[in-house]
């Protein structure tokens, strides 16, 4: 999902930006002749995801007569790179949309604004909202959260001879054992699972190992975990529990085409939050499960995450009405009510509690998912600056891994090597 952070862009934004004389035009707000104040607001996502966008900016709107929002939309592969042009441009919109391995890079190098203070946080979740902290300051309030987690169709299992696991207690060798038989007993028409290259499972993983993926800014993941990682993806291609490199890097990330999504795989590892897009791509009933584990782990590794977050500009010239519609997106029940579970299950209790009874099923069993395991999940850490180039050089190494171009210990050293370049900067 995640496309490469460009830096040096970046870095060319906040120096323009910096140096920009802060007319309206150049901040992308006005005062129209109609006496509204205009905000800008910029955000990445589906076609679904900009409907219900639009709808509680209308409801904003209607709530909030002197103010106009206009929203930004992008797909997620133009997202950033359109941003950090706005920034060079002098044109920033005064709310944006921000993910989390992004944030210390924007807050580092002073496009957003400290929201300390400034906006209602008193019912969210506290140990969420540090998910937003860079230094102690509160750059970004996350929309919702999510976990990285295993998806099951039970039906399917079961349809394959297969019993489900017990999630609280299973291996990585079971998960193979488990994809292996699937695929045999179904003669090769449905697969045992997918897997991916995403710095979350990679990230869980080495949790389970005793290690961290980032620690003081660097990598603190070993070469040896980097290669009993690439091992796991191996003994599922091996096993046919799981497609060959060529198919995998077919279906990507894309959520419409993933394996339970067409109904052709019985588990996969995404996103709770993806659930929602697998389960209505299948028309089958999907279920989330705790990720399997090494023997010995000292942790499941599963950690909590903000689906995203709310920021706003540095530079912005209407932080009142910017940090009004914040504030709106976070604690009004009527946007709560639109947006639901779209970026994340919200974070404020008492939006949660009026939105339940809207919550499609899909969405009651992710809230039902998250609160059974709230108590194992580790903190979330906001990653270093460069992190936003990780999932390109770990799917770079790992592809080379996978479809044999190179050996496990020369991409674990060439992983590290590149990983830690770009962390430094």
């Amino acid at each position: 999902m995640k496309r490469k952070f460009t830096v040096a862009l970046l870095a060319t934004a906040v120096m323009a930006a910096a140096a920009a004389c802060g007319g309206g035009s150049e901040t992308g707000t006005e005062a129209g002749g109609d006496g509204k104040t205009k905000i800008v607001f910029s955000y990445w996502g589906s076609d679904s995801r900009q409907k219900l966008t639009e709808q509680v900016i209308a409801k904003f709107e209607e709530k909030n007569p002197t103010i106009d929002v206009e929203g930004d939309f992008s797909d997620w592969g133009s997202y950033y790179e359109k941003l950090a042009t706005k920034v060079a441009a002098g044109d920033a919109p005064d709310v944006m949309t921000i993910e989390i391995r992004g944030l210390a890079e924007y807050a580092g190098r002073g496009a957003l604004a400290d929201l300390t203070g400034k906006v209602n946080t008193a019912d969210l979740d506290q140990q969420v909202l540090t998910a937003g902290q860079v230094d102690g300051k509160q750059y970004a309030i996350p929309t919702g959260v999510n976990t990285f987690a295993a998806v099951v169709n039970k039906a399917t299992v079961e349809k394959q001879g297969q019993q489900l696991p017990d999630d609280k207690a299973w291996t990585w060798d079971q998960f193979i054992e488990t994809g292996k038989a699937i695929t045999e007993k179904s003669g090769g028409s449905v697969w045992g699972s997918d897997y991916n290259f995403n710095p979350a499972f990679l990230q869980v993983f080495a949790a389970q190992r005793g290690e961290k993926f980032y620690d003081n800014g660097k990598i603190g993941m070993s070469a040896d975990t980097l290669k009993a990682w690439w091992g796991i993806h191996q003994k599922l291609i091996e096993t046919k529990a799981a497609p060959d490199a060529a198919k995998m890097a077919e279906i990507g990330t894309n959520v419409e085409q993933a394996l339970l999504a067409t109904n052709t795989g019985a588990y996969g590892i995404w996103w709770s939050n993806q659930l929602g897009a697998l389960s209505k791509g299948s028309g089958q009933e999907l279920d989330l499960l705790r990720l399997p584990k090494l023997d010995g782990a000292p942790s499941g590794g599963m950690f909590l995450q903000p689906a995203m977050h709310w920021s706003m500009s540095a530079k912005s010239e209407h932080t009142a009405e910017a940090q009004k519609f914040i504030d709106f997106l976070l604690n009004d029940a009527d946007a709560g009510g639109i947006l639901l579970s779209d970026r994340g299950l919200p974070t404020n209790a008492k939006v949660l509690e009026a939105i339940k009874s809207k919550l499609t099923p899909t969405d009651q069993k992710t809230l039902d998912f998250i609160e059974s395991v709230k108590s194992e999940l580790s903190p979330t850490v906001v990653p270093p600056k460069g992190a936003m180039e990780m999932e390109d050089i770990l799917k770079r190494n790992s592809e080379e891994v996978l479809f044999g171009k190179t050996t496990p210990d020369a991409a674990a050293a060439k992983f590290l090597q590149e990983a830690n370049a770009a962390l430094a900067g």
